[in-house]
């Protein structure tokens, strides 16, 4: 994950700690793992991972013999996944501009990036830049109005989505990913979505940033955000919380 705003060492670190609990679960696995195969990620072949946070996609390419480079232009980040996988090529980069040569990679990834991105399109013309002719892109994400929350408020829980949703430069980018990829070259464009159903407390952290998210806004109140989390913990200690999550991935080839 990425940003293009400096954030600061905890809030890093927050993140880190959450993205490590959803990374292994075993629906995120199996993502990680059809990204690779829809970017053509063979020994021999080179891949920059856009947004790569504290660099797991990186290593376990790495371990198929794939020349993969990470970027995040959070330091950090950067500093965390060079710690943790020593061996790894990682730089602190943004989307809109990346430490790679012309047509110098075979595979481009960005995993829950686009949405932060003001300019997605500039993103997508400088992955053109550094991919090879015919080379593949992948894009990951969730469409932040999409998520299916069980709730005894469900208005409430529309607001609380909607709100956090709107904090985003792009939080609907996912929905966008084919006609993005198509209005900027690429070809072969293909779309599916995986959706991964949550019903216990590992997702307590995401919820909780929801409503911390939407009571920032003004749209709820503290006391319904703090209302609304309460809920959601009862039904994960009670075995009743549920949360379905799609996610968009889109595939395409950089033209030849």
């Amino acid at each position: 994950m990425t940003r293009e705003t400096e954030p600061t060492q905890q809030s890093t670190d927050e993140l880190i700690a959450l993205l490590d609990a959803a990374d292994a679960l075993p629906a995120a696995r199996e993502l990680r793992a059809l990204s690779y195969e829809l970017i053509g990620a063979e020994a021999g072949t080179s891949v920059v991972d856009v947004g790569c946070g504290a660099g797991r996609a990186v290593a376990e390419l790495g371990e198929h013999g794939v020349k993969a480079v990470g970027v995040d232009p959070d330091e950090r980040m950067i500093e965390i996944a060079r710690d943790r996988r020593p061996g790894g090529d990682f730089r602190v980069a943004g989307a809109y501009g990346l430490p790679l040569a012309d047509a110098s990679v075979d595979g481009y990834r960005a995993d829950k990036v686009f949405h932060l991105l003001e300019q997605p399109e500039r993103a997508l013309a400088e992955a053109l830049r550094v991919l090879v002719a015919g080379g593949r892109i992948v894009l990951i994400g969730q469409d932040w109005d999409t998520f299916v929350i069980d709730s005894d408020d469900p208005a409430l829980t529309r607001s609380i989505v909607h709100a956090r949703a709107d904090l985003l430069a792009g939080p609907r980018a996912a929905r966008c990913y084919r006609n993005l990829l198509l209005e900027a070259g690429f070809g072969q464009v293909t779309v599916e979505v995986r959706t991964g159903v949550f019903t216990g407390p590992t997702m307590l952290p995401l919820l909780a940033g929801l409503s911390a998210g939407a009571c920032s806004t003004g749209v709820v109140t503290r006391g319904q955000a703090a209302r609304w989390i309460a809920e959601q913990r009862a039904r994960a200690a009670a075995d009743r919380l549920f949360l379905a999550l799609p996610m968009f991935v889109a595939a395409a080839s950089a033209p030849r």
